[in-house]
């Protein structure tokens, strides 16, 4: 049996205004090769961006792969690493106080979690994280190309 490749992913997401226009930045990296990526989204959340973007980065690895996925998003990590991911879908898609929102995003997520053997680290934002300010600056430049009229 072969051993899958460990691959770290950073990701980001951004919004101006909450809900307003968004964007989500992404850094794959396998050894010394690394691929930016990074969208965006007219009316969006926080929240929706940083789910899309680790989304968008783990559909983009063509194999399972281990993943090292590094977030500054609390809502992100603690909804795998304390598995209320997995009790919303049992649920139904609920959870105390009402409906789970994302709903589709975190649909969407779970399959790739199932592909490939996650492990979720979480960072402070805006700490200085090299990697972190990386994909901020990713999702900005996004959210700027929609302020500038234009889609990025």
């Amino acid at each position: 049996m072969t051993e899958k490749k460990t691959v770290r992913l950073y990701t980001d997401g951004a919004c101006s205004g909450n809900p307003g226009p968004g964007g989500w930045g992404a850094i794959l990296r396998y050894g010394d090769v690394e691929k930016e990526l990074s969208g965006g989204a007219p009316d969006t959340t926080n929240n929706r961006m940083e789910l899309t973007a680790a989304i968008r980065g783990l559909e983009a690895l063509r194999e399972p792969c281990r993943v090292v996925l590094t977030s500054d998003s609390k809502y992100l990590v603690d909804a795998v690493t304390k598995r209320w991911l997995y009790g919303w879908r049992r649920k139904g898609w609920r959870r105390t106080g009402g409906p789970v929102l994302n709903v589709d995003l975190w649909q969407e997520l779970l399959p790739l979690l199932e592909r490939h053997d996650v492990e979720m680290v979480w960072v402070k934002g805006h700490a200085g994280h090299p990697e972190n300010e990386r994909c901020d600056r990713l999702a900005v430049a996004q959210i700027e190309a929609f302020r500038a009229g234009g889609r990025p």
